[in-house]
């Protein structure tokens, strides 16, 4: 980003960024595997969490056929849905978003949830909606993270170029995806990647969690 641009939105992943819910999904995709005598290791999956649900799958599971990988799809959301009620928001969460918010910056949440998942999420953040301008999901595109597609999405609901925004997330997958699409980016430890590894990935700098982030706000916004 050159020093000569203002920050005119933010894009923020949700799962493991905003909300804590990364071992839910590691959760879910275990017994969903396990359903097709696929037995993955926790730590293996995740590992693979934040990139496009296929390709998640062939990481695991190996190449399948389409209507393989759609029962395994199937068979996750319904145990993630049952997991639901743990879903929160991490602590900070809302007075990020409205910090954000109130330095007249956009905010997208820019996430390849399906919709009844995405709807699962933003119930988490109902302190803050009003923070919120846009959102994308899994119908706005046909891959997903590492694919900077989802991105681009984004930044035209936010109405900005790549140079006028920055995204922020807790995955490698993020941090490529980002850098792909031309954004500086910023990974949180929330999701349970290291420093090394986020950085490794493009990330610019890499905070504790969205209460770490909102005191280091003009270091991210402020070029």
């Amino acid at each position: 980003m050159s020093t000569s641009d203002r920050v005119r939105a933010v894009l923020f992943d949700i799962d493991g960024t905003l909300v804590d819910s990364n071992y839910l999904h590691v959760d879910a995709w275990q017994r969903a595997l396990a359903e097709q005598d696929v037995h993955a290791d926790a730590w293996r999956i995740h590992r693979a969490i934040g990139q496009d649900a296929s390709r998640l799958v062939a990481s695991l599971a190996g190449e399948r056929d389409d209507a393989w990988v759609e029962r395994a799809k199937e068979s996750h959301s319904a145990h993630y849905r049952e997991l639901a009620e743990r879903l929160r928001a991490f602590d900070g969460t809302a007075p990020l978003l409205r910090a954000v918010s109130a330095r007249g910056i956009r905010i997208v949440l820019a996430t390849s949830a399906p919709g009844d998942e995405l709807e699962l999420l933003l119930a988490t953040l109902a302190d803050a909606r009003e923070a919120v301008h846009a959102t994308t999901s899994a119908e706005d595109v046909d891959r997903a993270k590492p694919d900077p597609a989802l991105i681009a999405v984004a930044l035209e609901r936010a109405g900005a170029a790549p140079s006028e925004a920055v995204f922020v997330g807790d995955s490698t997958w993020d941090m490529i995806a980002a850098g792909r699409a031309g954004l500086a980016a910023f990974g949180l430890r929330s999701g349970g990647v290291s420093d090394a590894e986020l950085t490794d990935a493009g990330a610019q700098a890499v905070y504790d969690d969205p209460a770490d982030l909102e005191r280091h706000l003009g270091d991210v916004v402020e070029p």
